[in-house]
Formats: C-alpha cells, sequence, structure tokens
C-alpha cells in the first residue's frame, strides 16, 4: 500500500516581505516559496516534455495546486545549456532537465542557481552537488526496444546488434545525452570504459559500413509509424512508447553483456524570470509525489528507497534481473571530457561511413 505522501509545505510563512521578482536562495520556509511562486504565476521549461517520463503529471499537479501555467520546448541537453549561456538576462526559460555530464557543465558555465529541496538528505551523495546547482531526479538504463513486426530475431545484447541484419536507430550523437549514453552502454559492453568509447565508436562503425546504421531518431512518432527497427533509448523512454504505442508490438530489454545506468538533472536558470517557480518545481519534483509521478512515466526515482510505490506503478518496469550487467558512471571527470570528444570522434569514425 502506498505510503501516506509527505506534506510538500508544512512549514508556516515566517512573515518574510517578498516581492515577485525576488529569488529565495536555500530555504527550509516552503510557505514563503510557495508564496513567491504563486506570485511569479508560471514556469517556462526545456527538455521536460509531457511524454518524457510523465512530466505531463508533475505540470498538471503544479497548475492544480499551485496555480502555476505552464510551457516546455523540447531540446537536448547540450541545447538547454547553450540557450542558458546565450539568453543570460533575456531568459525565456526557467528551468530544463539535462542527462547527468551536462549538470557539472552548466555550473563551469555558470548558467545555474542552487536549490536544495527539503528531501535533499534523501539524495545519495555520488547524485548530487553539494552546493545544489543539480540533483538527479531519476535514473534510466540503456534499452533496446525491438519492432517485432520488422524483426524476426530480436537483439538481447551488443554482440546481437553487431551480427543482425536490421537498421538501428541510436538518435543525435554529440548532442543528446541519451544518444551519448548509448555509446557509454556499447563501450561499458565491448571491452571499453568512460576513458576509452573506441571499443563503442568501432561497432558503430561496423554498423554504418554494414548500410545498417539508420539515421531515424528513436522517438515515439518515427516508432509509430514504423521507421525504427531497434531504437537505442532510455529504459523509461522505451517503456512509455511501447505502452503508448502497442504493448504487444514492441520488445523492451536491457542489453545482457552491458549498460549504463545514469540519470537525470533539474537545472535552473541563473537568469530566470520566473526562480521561485522553477525552485518550487525542482521541490514538487522530489516530493513523494513528483517521485511516483516520475515512476509512472517509467524513470527510476532517485527516492526510491523511501517510497512504496503503487503495484500498478511496480507492474509497468522490467525485472530487477535484466540489470545485472547495467552499472553506472564510476568516473564522472573521465566520462565528462569523452563527452565533450564524442561529436567529433562521432563524425571522423562514425557518419564518415554513411557518405
Amino acid at each position: 500500500m502506498q505510503r501516506a505522501k509527505r506534506s510538500l509545505f508544512s512549514l508556516s510563512l515566517l512573515g518574510l516581505s517578498l516581492s515577485a521578482n525576488l529569488a529565495l536562495a536555500n530555504t527550509t520556509d516552503l510557505s514563503a516559496l510557495e508564496q513567491a511562486a504563486r506570485a511569479e504565476g508560471q514556469v517556462s521549461s526545456v527538455g521536460m516534455p509531457d511524454s518524457w517520463a510523465n512530466w505531463k503529471d508533475t505540470w498538471q499537479d503544479l497548475a492544480k495546486h499551485y496555480g502555476l501555467e505552464h510551457m516546455d520546448t523540447d531540446m537536448s541537453s547540450a541545447q538547454e545549456v547553450a540557450k542558458f549561456a546565450a539568453e543570460k538576462e533575456q531568459a525565456t526559460a526557467d528551468i530544463g532537465d539535462v542527462g547527468e555530464a551536462f549538470g557539472p557543465i552548466a555550473v563551469q558555465q555558470g548558467v545555474t542557481q542552487p536549490y536544495k529541496p527539503s528531501t535533499w538528505a534523501d539524495i545519495p551523495a555520488w547524485a548530487k552537488d553539494q552546493d545544489g546547482h543539480w540533483a538527479l531526479a531519476y535514473t534510466g538504463t540503456i534499452a533496446f526496444i525491438v519492432n517485432k513486426k520488422l524483426v524476426k530475431q530480436a537483439p538481447t545484447s551488443w554482440a546481437d546488434l553487431r551480427s543482425g541484419s536490421y537498421k538501428v536507430s541510436v538518435g543525435e550523437v554529440g548532442v543528446a545525452s541519451q544518444a551519448n549514453n548509448a555509446i557509454l552502454a556499447a563501450a561499458f559492453a565491448t571491452g571499453g570504459n568512460e576513458k576509452d568509447l573506441s571499443p563503442a565508436l568501432d561497432l558503430f562503425a561496423d554498423l554504418a559500413k554494414q548500410k545498417r546504421l539508420s539515421l531515424n531518431n528513436p522517438v515515439v512518432a518515427n516508432l509509430e509509424k514504423g521507421e525504427v527497427e531497434v531504437g537505442i533509448l532510455w529504459d523509461f523512454n522505451a517503456l512509455g512508447y511501447r505502452d503508448q504505442i502497442d504493448r504487444e508490438r514492441f520488445a523492451v530489454v536491457i542489453p545482457s553483456d552491458g549498460s549504463v545506468t545514469s540519470g537525470y538533472t533539474t537545472i535552473i536558470n541563473k537568469f530566470a524570470k520566473n526562480p521561485n517557480a522553477a525552485k518550487l518545481a525542482r521541490e514538487y519534483i522530489f516530493s513523494d509525489a513528483g517521485q511516483i509521478n516520475l515512476a509512472r512515466g517509467y524513470a527510476r526515482p532517485i527516492r526510491a528507497d523511501k517510497l512504496t510505490l503503487p503495484e500498478d506503478v511496480a507492474a509497468k518496469l522490467l525485472p530487477n534481473a535484466q540489470y545485472a550487467k547495467a552499472r553506472p558512471i564510476r568516473d564522472t571527470q573521465a566520462w565528462e571530457q569523452s563527452a565533450k570528444r564524442l561529436p567529433r570522434q562521432w563524425q571522423e569514425h562514425v557518419v564518415i561511413h554513411l557518405q
């Protein structure tokens, strides 16, 4: 049975006099934060569309309970950080959701502001910035999604992928965190690591030489149209797309010879026009209700050990046994540097064979 949800704003207003455009720093006065966010009345996000990790329910909850209007522009992690940096004081976005490697990059570029939610102590040390600039709200593991109507022998490993006859879609490598982590997952399975992605690049170069590397992005629209035979993406996206289109038409599997488990973090724009609404959004995302919303979107909440998931939500997820060979990023600094080099390496070692 679901644990009683923690009251998000249990503290009383301490009499702070706030103007609507004053951003509260890290604070335990959640009533004051709510008041300031209500005064702003809206929050604009990037990279947090309704279909990704069930952000839809969180935006609906924020509108219902706190009167926040919401608008999202979908884009990749790299594009989000670049947007914050380019717009500065002319910011059109308050908050974004980026892959784990992009949190420190955003901090280095000076485009974030800190906020530690009231559940901060529940977040593992490896999954957060000590100053509160970023913290993983959920994790995902790289998986395969297979259109069973187009692929007779569904792959269950990277080795299968190399020897198959179907086309493989991996997305925008060098741009999207999901695609970058697909390369890292392949490296883990083929003898590489955070410092050495060459085995994975060799694998995808082989696919390109065989004309089996598809340029179709493994998004829900392309899957639904039958334009993706095998896609490589986060498990939460794969499972969500499967159930959205046709549960019987697609198979989702974690590759048995290795994968990567990583996560996504919100980043609050240093120049946000609605900074308090953005901080309220982060507060809600890390609450019990917000974490369960993410689980309903097939993502694994970072506070999972503090939650009892509803039975219908737990039933949506893959068996734990499939994750036996998946592991987290252990050398974050090395992966950060590899991710920076990856766009050029992808072009030089893989894309060249598609021309």
